[in-house]
């Protein structure tokens, strides 16, 4: 909690001092689908990132008066290094492997079946910064591959028919 919310409260504290004399601007914080849904994280992360999301509609209410735009990129499974606890230890080559396998691995989680890459959350930060959401605010912005949607429906159907075939013998 010292970490999460409260970085994101003192950041968009110190922007929006300028963002208000400027009258204008735009703020974008980084939640996570962990603070969206339960199971994805451990509970105070997920706690602290529900906090970040319910802190960004907040203050993007208070900045609307000057034009600011404040929202959040809630991000799912992104291939990045901060699933992997030992990635500092490692070297160039074993970091890209461990890297290649979780980008396997997340595609064959999640319904959109590939994983995310930091570049979809970058492009979705230009968007959000950009002329082209010049009237969105306050919004979540979930980046994650469905995973937020509930299973995949083939293997919902999978299940529904396994089911089927132990409930019949």
């Amino acid at each position: 909690m010292a970490l999460n919310p409260r970085a994101v409260a003192l950041g968009m504290n110190y922007a929006a001092k300028v963002m208000q004399t400027q009258r204008s601007g735009g703020i974008i914080n980084t939640a996570s689908l962990a603070g969206l849904r339960t199971g994805y994280a451990s509970h105070p992360y997920s706690t602290a990132k529900a906090a970040v999301i319910h802190l960004t509609r907040c203050v993007a209410i208070e900045l609307a008066a000057y034009n600011v735009r404040v929202n959040s990129i809630s991000p799912g499974a992104i291939v990045t290094c901060m699933f992997d606890k030992r990635s500092s230890e490692k070297t160039k080559p074993q970091a890209e492997r461990s890297l290649d396998r979780l980008k396997t691995y997340f595609a064959s989680v999640q319904p959109v079946s590939c994983a995310g890459m930091p570049e979809d959350i970058a492009r979705a930060a230009a968007f959000l910064d950009g002329d082209a959401s010049s009237f969105v605010n306050d919004h979540d912005m979930i980046i994650n591959g469905s995973m937020s949607a509930g299973q995949d429906w083939s293997e919902l159907q999978a299940f529904r028919a396994e089911i089927g075939r132990r409930v019949s013998n």
